[in-house]
């Protein structure tokens, strides 16, 4: 029998698999430089949030949740239809700034810095998933469920087409493919995977409050998706492990807390570099890091 602190780990390991993947569909695959995606995975979280406490069902809640993330990309890719790169990874940088103050300062929704407490465990068909063993089934069913979509996709031709918008987007322009379409699909798609991690992680916690999804969560994933390889949802999940299981080794040496919490980031971006130095493409990449 598992203990609590690892069906906790695995739980959380779930929720970033999922958010990992689909961030490397639109980063990996598509070629986008995508820095909003924690601000999707907020969206997902306070809307599911609010519908549940809203006396909306779960399942309800969780589905709306990925369709408003999946909205709120269209949004974002339609007004930086005409950026690529750096300029647009800053833009959607700026994205995610704009989300996180909306969630601190709409207070009358959001109830700012003070958070929504008392979100309901999940509730599908009249079953309530209360205990942590069972999120943990409910986490992995879901995770597996995005893992074999999201693969199949990308080795169908859609994939290919995307790996396209990625390689060469004059060229498949010429082709007579529609860019704009294939990018706000590829984005509405990794931001939809998005929304439903963060319905699955205000539901287990209980508790979200502006803070859970700022820089550190999005420094955290972009570390996951470049240590795994760009297009490889392969070493992505294995990079979801290596990434979140290494530093948690530190709680079982004694250090302060002052001091536990910078050591796990300089542990972060330690990988990060001996892998940027070492194995360019990260563990299973097929393309470099531009």
């Amino acid at each position: 029998m598992f203990s609590a602190y690892i069906i906790h780990l695995l739980i959380l390991i779930g929720i970033f698999l999922i958010l990992a993947i689909s961030l490397n569909l639109s980063i990996g695959y598509t070629g986008l430089l995508n820095l909003a995606h924690i601000a999707f995975f907020g969206i997902g979280a306070y809307t599911s949030a609010l519908l549940t406490l809203a006396g909306l069902p779960w399942l309800i809640s969780f589905l709306l949740a990925g369709v408003m993330a999946a909205f709120c990309s269209f949004i974002l890719i339609f007004v930086t239809k005409k950026l690529k790169g750096d300029y647009l990874a800053i833009t959607t940088l700026g994205f995610a700034f704009v989300a996180y103050s909306v969630f601190l300062n709409w207070t009358d929704l959001t109830r700012g810095p003070l958070g929504i407490p008392g979100i309901p465990k999940p509730r599908i068909f009249g079953l309530a998933i209360l205990s942590n063993q069972a999120y943990l089934i409910l986490v992995a069913v879901i995770a597996v469920l995005i893992y074999l979509l999201l693969s199949r996709l990308v080795t169908s031709r859609f994939g290919r087409v995307l790996e396209g918008v990625r390689d060469n987007e004059v060229g498949l322009s010429v082709l007579g493919k529609n860019v704009f379409k294939l990018k706000y699909q590829s984005m509405m798609i990794a931001a939809f995977c998005a929304g439903l991690a963060g319905s699955l992680y205000a539901h287990y916690i209980t508790y979200i409050d502006p803070s859970t999804f700022y820089l550190d969560d999005l420094i955290l994933v972009i570390t996951i998706v470049i240590v795994g390889g760009l297009a490889s949802l392969r070493g992505t999940a294995l990079a979801t492990f290596i990434i979140l299981l290494v530093p948690e080794a530190l709680r079982f040496v004694a250090l302060p807390s002052s001091i536990l919490g910078p050591t796990r980031r300089i542990i972060y971006a330690l990988i990060l570099i001996l892998i940027l130095l070492y194995k360019p493409r990260g563990i299973d990449g097929r393309v470099d890091l531009e």
